[in-house]
């Protein structure tokens, strides 16, 4: 099982405007990133587009990429900014995709189980400075930043040492 959703992020003055967009939602100009993360919150799949993307466009590109390196993954759990679109995507390449409904009667902000754990990712990868802001000129090496931050905290946790914080800079 993996858990796909996208983050509007900001670009530095420096970034093509071919490659960016206005996300109207989030009032965010730069780039939306995609992430496939699987149950332990581990980057299965990045894809970095503009920010006025809709998120069905980064949901397919994310089932393409899942699709070609795995043949085990059967199910994809998503919020409901994706759209109908995406699970019938997903049916043509073999994965299964579940929109999490979230309870009506809940107010405010409130984490939906097993889906919370793409949130938590962001968390972490929020944390290396360059993925607070894209400063990549093209969106490939905006998707490999995400897999370097992603190998150092993975190696973090098998090392059982923290990570600097700036604080104690």
């Amino acid at each position: 099982m993996v858990v796909l959703d996208t983050q509007s992020i900001r670009a530095a003055a420096a970034v093509p405007s071919t490659t960016t967009g206005n996300d109207a939602g989030k009032r965010v100009t730069g780039r939306k990133r995609g992430l496939t993360v699987d149950v332990l919150g581990l980057v299965v799949a990045v894809v970095v587009m503009a920010a006025s993307a809709h998120e069905n466009t980064a949901g397919i590109a994310l089932l393409d990429r899942v699709a070609a390196q795995s043949d085990t993954v059967q199910t994809a759990l998503v919020d409901q900014g994706f759209k109908s679109t995406v699970v019938d995507h997903g049916a043509s390449v073999g994965i299964g995709v579940d929109i999490v409904q979230r309870n009506p009667a809940e107010k405010g902000f409130v984490p939906q189980p097993t889906r919370w754990v793409v949130e938590q990712t962001y968390g972490t990868l929020v944390l290396h400075r360059r993925l607070v802001r894209d400063y990549e000129h093209r969106p490939t090496s905006s998707e490999s930043r995400v897999y370097r931050a992603m190998s150092d905290v993975t190696t973090r946790q098998l090392t059982h040492t923290s990570s600097m914080s700036w604080r104690d800079t």
